[in-house]
């Protein structure tokens, strides 16, 4: 396995595209816009103008777009991914999208051939960019075992979830975790402020201990330094929790302080701030 087309070239998908190139992979690329990952054309990776053509030639195929309207798009418009990818390609979508296109994506493709693993990650901009995202995988196990290599370029905790649609049931339970870690944080550091207590202190304080977490660490001192800009946007994030509310209810689970967590950022994504980071919930609180 040489050549990597690679759709979706974005805060996420860019260090990731590196980290392959860095591991001696080919990166066949493809963007709406070329001018936006000119950085890494100059760095190796090989521009297309269509993603038919920068599929066709390659052993797998990765995928991480915004929303699952945009997985559909690439997987199953005329002359894209499904219609174009070489035969036998192992197609990797690592998008966080819904449980049930993961399982279509899979199904359609096992029928025209390919290996079809849905892989979203975890870990943020700083994931991809260190090469340590977690990766969170389903499908036919030896498809993924086979992709190992590619997953440990750019992951360094990777597990096998399950079936087809594994991996993304797998990412909505991450989230749903963020989702009240975060407002956890958030409620903290107002309720800490009102009562004059020294913020950075109190983080120095309490992060390594029972109240600890990888939001505290990564996302309270942006809060502090009014850094809102996205690791992560409110409007992907807004995307997944929708996901995992939809999930939970077929299976008749109401989940309380998801829907609540919901519900706050629909709000900031209201008032215009869907590009900000998820960190920007802290704007919610502050203005109450």
């Amino acid at each position: 396995m040489k050549k990597v087309g690679f759709i979706g070239v974005g805060i996420m998908g860019k260090s990731m595209v590196r980290n392959l190139m860095k591991a001696e992979f080919e990166l066949h690329i493809f963007s709406r816009t070329k001018e936006k990952v000119k950085d890494v054309i100059n760095e190796g990776a090989i521009f297309h103008d269509s993603i038919r053509d920068c599929v066709k030639d390659c052993d797998a195929v990765i995928t991480i777009v915004g929303y699952p309207k945009d997985v559909e798009e690439v997987y199953f418009n005329k002359n894209n991914i499904l219609d174009s990818a070489k035969p036998g390609a192992y197609l990797i979508d690592m998008t966080t999208s819904s449980p049930k296109l993961a399982d279509k994506i899979y199904r359609f493709g096992k029928e025209k051939g390919y290996r079809v693993l849905d892989a979203p990650v975890t870990g943020g901009d700083t994931g991809a960019k260190t090469g340590t995202l977690s990766i969170l995988a389903g499908g036919d196990i030896e498809d993924y075992e086979a992709c190992m290599p590619l997953f440990k370029a750019m992951g360094a905790n990777i597990n096998y979830q399950g079936k087809a649609g594994c991996g993304q049931h797998a990412k909505l339970a991450n989230q749903i975790i963020i989702a009240g870690t975060l407002s956890g944080v958030c409620e903290a550091l107002v309720y800490a402020a009102a009562k004059g207590l020294n913020l950075q202190t109190l983080i120095n304080s309490i992060s390594k201990g029972a109240a600890g977490s990888k939001q505290l660490d990564s996302l309270a001192p942006r809060i502090l330094a009014g850094d809102y800009a996205p690791g992560f946007f409110i409007k992907h994030f807004i995307k997944d929790m929708k996901l995992a509310v939809e999930e939970a209810e077929e299976c008749g689970l109401y989940l309380e302080i998801l829907n609540q967590v919901l519900t706050n950022y629909k709000m900031l994504e209201a008032e215009g701030y869907g590009d900000l980071g998820t960190q920007a919930l802290i704007k919610h609180y502050e203005k109450e």
